[in-house]
């Protein structure tokens, strides 16, 4: 083989390698149930709620006697072994046998929420063989709202396989990730009465500054537009006796001082002639 073609030959190998090596870095994520086009909102939000839960894997062992000793494994919308590409996304390990089932697959997802909760469920996993007339296993996860908390508590609560159809394998676990969104604690109208006295104090403070340091000016006069401050407060004392006066302002007082007015005249008449003589 001449040099260019082996060359040739390298190149193509290289390229191929980085193909596989991309695809298999590039981890499947949840697919929900139905056409791409049925897809909701809701459904994508929680999904993109999940997101960061999806670098974590859960692991849950459960021991019934000699026969029934499983580990589940765990993965949200992604791939519990993601190099067996049978995208699922929740596998039971038989511990004597080694033998894996999978419960549930990331590529038939339904998700769907509460005011603290998420529920997703993963369908389409490996066929049940006696029971549940052969149907397909499902994984019913409950992710459960706790703040301050990543994630947590995963455990499985039960199997429901004595029905003739519809069964599932119900999981639970803990997770920030459920919980409502925290209102601000501070009302619009806290909000406005903060922003109100912040520009009230800097219009002072600036104001006092800007008139002794620029201005020049001393005492009262420090206060910014004192004149007008001091001809509103007028005003407004003004306004409230002629609004809470309680009588007309032409009556006459209630109480009047002892004055030359009301003394009047003194009077002619003496009492002279009830001294004694």
């Amino acid at each position: 083989m001449s040099a260019p073609c082996h060359t040739s030959a390298l190149l193509l190998v290289f390229v191929a390698l980085a193909v596989a090596g991309a695809e298999q870095s590039e981890e499947r994520s949840c697919d929900v149930v139905g056409d791409e086009s049925s897809e909701s909102q809701m459904e994508r939000a929680l999904l993109k709620k999940l997101e960061p839960l999806s670098h974590m894997r859960f692991n849950v062992t459960v021991d019934k006697g000699k026969t029934e000793n499983y580990i589940y494994h765990f993965r949200v919308c992604r791939e519990v072994n993601s190099t067996s590409h049978d995208f699922g996304g929740l596998v039971q390990t038989n511990k004597e046998s080694g033998k894996t089932t999978v419960i549930g697959r990331i590529n038939e997802t339904q998700v769907f929420n509460g005011s603290d909760w998420i529920m997703l469920i993963y369908k389409g996993g490996d066929s049940y063989g006696r029971h549940c007339s052969g149907e397909k296993r499902r994984a019913v996860i409950m992710i459960s709202c706790k703040r301050g908390v990543t994630a947590s508590s995963f455990s499985i609560i039960s199997e429901e396989r004595e029905k003739e159809q519809e069964c599932f394998y119900l999981f639970e676990m803990d997770s920030s990730v459920a919980c409502p969104a925290e209102n601000s604690r501070l009302s619009v109208g806290s909000i406005l009465l903060i922003t109100f006295v912040s520009l009230i104090a800097v219009y002072i403070i600036g104001g006092f500054l800007y008139q002794r340091l620029v201005v020049g000016a001393k005492g009262m006069e420090q206060i910014p537009h004192f004149a007008f401050w001091q001809d509103l407060g007028n005003l407004v004392a003004d306004g409230c006796d002629f609004v809470c006066r309680s009588k007309p302002r032409n009556a006459p007082a209630a109480y009047r001082g002892v004055g030359d007015d009301q003394l009047g005249e003194e009077s002619e008449e003496r009492d002279d002639h009830l001294l004694p003589m």
